[in-house]
């Protein structure tokens, strides 16, 4: 393979003997004209009208997430009117993408390749050659933000056939990017220039590191572009086909890890002289999420931005750069927290937690020394005393009376019973309270049949402090890594990231997200459902439905009333005004009707959980923090787990996993329930669970039905943390029928 030293050429009959001599003549140029942009290693950039500016002052594509305006969240505008100036008069080449492709079969066949050399030659020499082969309508103006002009066919083909061509073809290739990147830097740029950088960056030569010098100053001019270039550029991006997305995706994550973690040293330019590589290449793959994000449906999943190298790096002084942001414009990837995978989130959430524990419990310290009082080690922990007969009160209580110790390590204590929490009474207390809480005849949360997911009650009180309760137990298992076995819909976590820090206004309204039809769809679907009929009704809507905006709610076996809008039971629903109807009815169900419940629910998981760090997640990664993932994998947790009394390779360890192996989904989902307390798989994956065997020797009485003093295996395995016991002598048969009464039990031992 040719190397990026090897085609950093003048043109294509005059290589540079050295990279030295091709920074030295961007320098040349910059400082002769003081108009040239200058891509040299570690050098500055000279921006429109001469302006030099270094790449940590350039302005960041994509918001700090602290701020309000996020280009990959956000709606971007459908038009852009900015004052592009006029592109140049494009000469017009007339090859089509079948021509182009029976003269590579053509070159291939006869080895003559001086036709598909020319065309490769002469197309990426300048900006103004690639509109040429590329666009539509060579001088069409395509004002429209929705369509580049582009003929995507042919760009695909004539890059999928290009890793196939000779390698001098390839090279000149290279060398005339070069000389398109070399051109004077005009300020403003115009409609064809970003077309070129569109074309450019689909280049599949980019995924050799030989070729990471070029790359890397594509993307770093790419990332200098203004915002309303990048917003044209993100809604041409969504509109390629969803492989050659993902690859370009999967390049940028590549160029940022292999910068990163250089294998071989010799392989590219030292890090202190190119440190703009990964800001400028994150800040462009920030375009592609942005692409992703105003796409319906997404073009692939958030996950798979996750760059998992990442977990590598020294993520705690990222997240302290990007606290001190306002202080500094140094570049962190915290920034843009779409690259960050849940489990460096996670950690971050945790060791963020440790610290505030910790200084927690040294306050308690310090404050018990300086009164010459004697120290209680129990000042460490948040120390929750129960009563099993009154847990929910005891519980409410303890959270309320300790709320200044919210932030300490957690433990459980069950009255008139011996023992410490090892993690087993924690795990059991979180799994009692939430089955309590959630029952329906409790009355706090709604179970909805056909989301399968729990919903606020709508009842009206003068005391809210349990839901407010529930909410600090969601923080707390958060802040303790415990997941609990809860069903809220996913609009719910959008609600508590809203916003994702408390306002130091007391009054300012909290948890009060925008809601949709969608959003409607996860909590009520059948109501969703109804609805949308409504909207795309063509009949009389006034005469055939005869509703107003008033709508009926049933609270504690009451019906009550509630207007959508001033004077709303007298405003008939037309036609005209149906959107209206169900856009407030939709708000009045997620929004208004709950909002004290939701308000105190959201202040309790703040008073836990009230991190920097909220501020990087997202809906769907808080419900993976608090639940766990749903995704099982039986293999990962055999290799995992732990065996106390058992040896890997015994006769009954390796039955166990056939037979767990063999359960369908739903039965394994019910052992990992039985054994954990949640069906879910904790961030990190099935390692984090800590899952144990364990060899007991009881009567096989015992295993099941225990003693009038003693109680069954079952019962105990269920009390326990994370651990399976097996019998030490059973035959297989008995085997499998004790392991499915384990499971099939477990939830009536509650």
């Amino acid at each position: 393979m040719f190397s990026s030293w090897q085609v950093l050429g003048r043109g294509p009959k005059q290589p540079f003997p050295s990279l030295g001599t091709f920074i030295s003549t961007l320098s040349q140029r910059r400082d002769a004209g003081g108009r040239g942009f200058a891509i040299g290693i570690g050098g500055p950039l000279t921006g429109p009208l001469g302006i030099r500016h270094t790449v940590r002052e350039l302005p960041p594509i994509c918001s700090d997430v602290r701020q309000k305006q996020r280009l990959s969240i956000d709606t971007l505008p459908q038009e852009v009117k900015a004052p592009f100036p006029c592109d140049p008069v494009i000469p017009i080449r007339t090859k089509t993408t079948k021509e182009f492709q029976e003269d590579v079969e053509r070159a291939a066949q006869s080895g003559d390749w001086r036709e598909v050399r020319e065309f490769y030659l002469t197309t990426f020499d300048s900006f103004v050659e690639i509109n040429a082969a590329f666009k539509r309508e060579a001088n069409g103006l395509f004002n429209t933000i929705e369509d580049s002009g582009v003929n995507g066919k042919f760009v695909s083909a004539v890059y999928d056939s290009l890793l196939s061509t000779p390698q001098d073809i390839q090279k000149s290739v290279l060398k005339g990017i070069i000389n398109s990147l070399l051109r004077e830097w005009k300020g403003p740029r115009t409609k064809d220039d970003l077309r070129a950088y569109f074309i450019l960056i689909q280049n599949p030569q980019y995924s050799s590191t030989s070729t990471y010098v070029i790359f890397a100053h594509l993307l770093r001019q790419i990332a200098a572009l203004s915002e309303a270039d990048h917003h044209f550029l993100v809604h041409w991006l969504k509109r390629l086909s969803a492989r050659r997305f993902r690859q370009l995706v999967e390049r940028l994550l590549q160029f940022i890890s292999t910068r990163l973690f250089s294998a071989e040293a010799d392989e590219l330019p030292p890090s202190a002289k190119c440190s703009w590589w990964i800001p400028s290449a994150t800040k462009v793959l920030s375009l592609f999420n942005a692409a992703n994000s105003v796409s319906s449906p997404p073009i692939m999943p958030f996950t798979d931005f996750y760059n998992i190298t990442l977990e590598h790096i020294d993520f705690m002084e990222d997240y302290r750069t990007w606290q001190n942001y306002g202080n500094s414009n140094r570049f962190s990837f915290c920034q843009f927290p779409f690259i960050l995978s849940t489990v460096v989130k996670k950690a971050i959430i945790q060791k963020d937690s440790e610290q505030q524990m910790i200084s927690q419990a040294r306050l308690s310290l310090v404050s018990k020394v300086s009164r010459r009082q004697r120290v209680d080690m129990n000042l460490l922990f948040l120390n929750i005393k129960v009563r099993r007969a009154q847990l929910l009160s005891d519980s409410l209580d303890e959270l309320m009376r300790k709320r200044c110790d919210l932030k300490k390590k957690l433990r459980v204590t069950f009255v008139g019973e011996a023992g410490l929490d090892m993690g087993g009474l924690t795990k059991e207390w979180f799994l009692l309270l939430v089955r309590q809480i959630f029952h329906t005849d409790y009355g706090m949360f709604s179970f909805m049949k056909d989301s399968r997911c729990h919903w606020f009650s709508s009842w009206k009180s003068d005391n809210y402090s349990e839901f407010q309760m529930v909410g600090t137990l969601m923080g707390l298992a958060v802040y303790n890594s415990i997941a609990l076995d809860i069903h809220f819909p996913l609009y719910c976590y959008r609600k508590l990231l809203t916003p994702p820090t408390v306002p130091s206004d007391p009054n300012a309204f909290v948890g009060t997200a925008t809601a949709t039809l969608d959003d409607l769809q996860q909590v009520m679907p059948d109501l969703a459902h109804g609805l949308a009929e409504l909207l795309s009704y063509e009949g009389n809507v006034e005469e055939d439905f005869y509703l107003t905006f008033q709508v009926f709610q049933e609270e504690m076996g009451v019906v009550k009333s509630y207007n959508l809008k001033p004077g709303g039971d007298k405003i008939s629903v037309t036609k005209q005004n149906r959107k209206e109807y169900v856009q407030l009815y939709i708000d009045f169900l997620l929004n208004k009707s709950i909002y004290k419940q939701f308000a105190a629910f959201y202040h309790g998981f703040h008073s836990v959980c009230a991190s920097d760090a909220l501020m990087l997640l997202r809906p769907e990664e808080v419900e993976m923090l608090v639940c766990g993932s749903p995704e099982l994998d039986m293999s990962a947790l055999q290799k995992a787990a732990q065996y106390e009394g058992y040896g890997k390779m015994d006769a009954t360890v390796r039955f166990f996993w056939d037979v767990v192996l063999a359960f369908p989904p739903e039965l394994q989902k019910k052992l990992l329930h039985f054994a954990t307390g949640s069906d879910r798989v904790p961030v990190g994956g099935m390692a984090d669970l800590n899952f144990k065997i364990c060899k007991i020797d009881v009567p096989t009485d015992w295993w099941v039905h225990g003693t009038s003093n003693r109680p069954s295996v079952l019962q105990c395995v269920h009390l326990s943390i994370n651990v399976s016991i097996c019998p030490s002598m059973c035959p297989h048969v008995h085997q499998c029928v004790h392991l499915s009464i384990n499971v099939s039990l477990h939830q009536s031992m509650g």
